[in-house]
């Protein structure tokens, strides 16, 4: 193969013969040298030389096209049509064409528009073309192997539009691309595998705008492509997998809007996207689609109404360096981000979503899973081990956020309860108080049922005494006043206790179990054990010690026990009372 980098070259015929690698001969050699922009001598080759006229005859008596190793100047369909005085879209119909290592010259055109290839090989590997423009356009590949593998275009226009490749194998490895537009608009790749794998398409546009890659296997893996836009609008892809590891997209717009990536699996893994906009907008896909360890570069990064119903896009570990990632109004079986780290905004607003996983990530700026003008329906979030710098900009009831974290199938008690810990701070920042104590009354329960857990992990005997611990407080911490964020409730459970030691000092009363009595005399010795009993436990309860009546026998232990608890209870609602009022 020749160097890609050569400026210029000059071409010198001489009357020489030249025999090629299969034996075939050529009465004249094309001597032809290349140099670098300076002028100078880079290298030197040499060509069977042969000219157009003896080329279309041949095509005239033998469908089989022999130019291996050949220099061929000014070729063209069009040309051969004029001369055989056939239509201008008509087909040149060929059994096979080879032209390996060739060097085909052009000032203007190198024309192999409307080709008809019946059913043998198709080899241009190694060959160099040169020229302002290269047709394939429309032209028609059914059976075997059509290789441009180690090509060099050096074209200002490469094009390949409305080609079809029916049962073909179609290589492009190695093959070079210099600056120029490269259009593969409406291409038909058929059922055989394509590859182009370690293309340079160089700098320009690259366009595959509603090529269809059928069913065959599809490989960009290390592609490289220059600053131009690279276009894969409406793209359909079908039953094969599809890679492009490891590939770089250069500073251009990456464009796979409304493109169809079938059933097969997607690789994208360590790929490269610069500074360009990367837009999957609207695009669909009933396979996998993986983005691991990809770097996306200042641009955004969109997935915006995409439907991916049944399907796991996985971006674990992926770099997004200024990059704002969107995935509103889009619909996804799995949305994986573990272990990401996020600069910018993030737009979670899904339509729907069984599983979103933000676990491991550290993130600097707003995740946004509100809901705006539809619902936002997911299944699962796992944000465990989260570095939050940021802000999330969730709703509890509206996203319901308890479901979604309790929906958890792969995290322990403890990761929930950070998980909880970790959207209160959020909704303290937010100014949403209200969702704050909501997080933080589930992050204690989880919390404190996780610290119960692991008292036992090792140690079981320990339930005799832990599991008593565990409940008490659970009962005065939880159910009395939901960890002082109800005080509402703490006035409930006020009442509840004082209703409750009443009727036992009833009951008390009733059996001469004790006695409250009277240490006035007169009209207060006439209250009934009714009165008696809701009375001194009202005192009592709020610790007002009138003194006009005084417990006696058992009636002094149960005095004790309430006039405690209504300290307790009092304290507890005066925290309770005082958070929500400062907030």
């Amino acid at each position: 193969m020749i160097q890609s980098d050569f400026h210029n070259f000059s071409v010198k015929i001489i009357q020489k013969p030249f025999y090629t690698e299969g034996n075939v001969s050529y009465p004249s050699t094309a001597f032809i040298t290349f140099f670098d922009n300076n002028g100078k001598f880079i290298s030197s080759h040499d060509y069977g030389y042969i000219s157009t006229d003896e080329i279309y005859a041949q095509i005239e008596r033998d469908a089989c096209v022999n130019l291996d190793y050949c220099y061929v100047n000014n070729f063209s369909f069009t040309a051969f049509r004029r001369v055989n005085l056939m239509g201008k879209k008509e087909c040149v119909e060929l059994k096979s064409i080879s032209a390996k290592r060739a060097f085909f010259n052009s000032e203007y055109v190198i024309d192999f528009s409307f080709l008809n290839i019946v059913d043998g090989d198709v080899n241009f590997s190694e060959t160099c073309f040169v020229s302002a423009e290269l047709l394939f356009a429309y032209s028609n590949f059914r059976k075997g192997v059509v290789d441009f593998s180690g090509a060099l275009f050096r074209t200002d226009k490469s094009d390949f539009s409305n080609a079809v490749f029916s049962d073909c194998k179609v290589v492009f490895k190695n093959s070079i691309f210099l600056d120029g537009f490269k259009n593969f608009q409406y291409t038909d790749f058929g059922k055989g595998d394509l590859s182009f794998v370690n293309v340079d398409f160089g700098n320009g546009g690259v366009s595959f705008l509603n090529t269809n890659f059928n069913e065959g296997k599809t490989s960009f893996k290390v592609a490289l492509f220059g600053e131009g836009k690279v276009n894969f609008h409406f793209s359909t892809f079908g039953r094969g997998d599809i890679s492009f590891e490891r590939t770089n997209f250069g500073d251009g717009v990456v464009d796979f809007k409304a493109a169809s990536f079938g059933i097969g699996k997607v690789n994208f893994n360590r790929a490269n996207f610069g500074i360009g906009d990367v837009l999957f907008e609207g695009s669909s896909s009933e396979g996998r689609i993986t983005f691991k360890k990809t770097f996306f570069g200042k641009g955004i990064l969109s997935f915006e109404l995409a439907e991916f119903d049944n399907t796991e896009v996985d971006f674990a570990k992926a770099t997004f360096e200024e990059c704002a990632l969107s995935f509103l109004n889009g619909v996804f079986l799995r949305l994986i981000l573990k272990g990401c780290h996020f600069d910018n905004y993030l737009d979670m607003r899904v339509r729907k979503c069984v599983e979103i996983d933000l676990s491991d990530t550290v993130v600097r700026d707003i995740i946004d899973f509100k809901q705006y003008d539809f619902n936002v329906e997911i299944d699962v979030l796992n944000i465990a081990a989260i570095r939050l710098l940021g802000v999330i900009y969730i709703d509890w009831d509206n996203n319901s956020v308890q479901k979604i974290i309790d929906n958890q199938q792969n995290t322990t008690i403890a990761e929930k309860a950070e998980q909880f810990r970790i959207l209160k701070e959020s909704f303290n920042t937010t100014g949403q108080y209200s969702d704050e104590d909501k997080s933080y009354v589930l992050f204690s329960r989880y919390n404190m049922r996780a610290e119960y857990d692991k008292s036992l992990k090792f140690n079981s005997w320990k339930v005799i005494y832990e599991k008593p611990i565990y409940y008490f407080k659970k009962l005065v911490f939880d159910h009395v006043g939901l960890y002082a964020t109800e005080p509402l409730r703490v006035l409930f459970s006020m009442l509840a206790t004082y209703v409750v030691f009443s009727l036992i000092f009833v009951f008390v009363l009733a059996f001469e179990a004790g006695d409250i009595v009277s240490g006035l005399g007169g009209e207060h010795s006439l209250l009934g054990i009714l009165g008696r009993s809701f009375y001194h436990s009202g005192i009592t309860f709020f610790t007002i010690g009138y003194g006009d009546f005084y417990p006696m026998g058992a009636m002094r232990w149960l005095s004790q026990l309430e006039g405690f608890i209504g300290v307790f209870l009092m304290s507890y609602f005066t925290v309770a009372f005082v958070h929500k009022v400062l907030r």
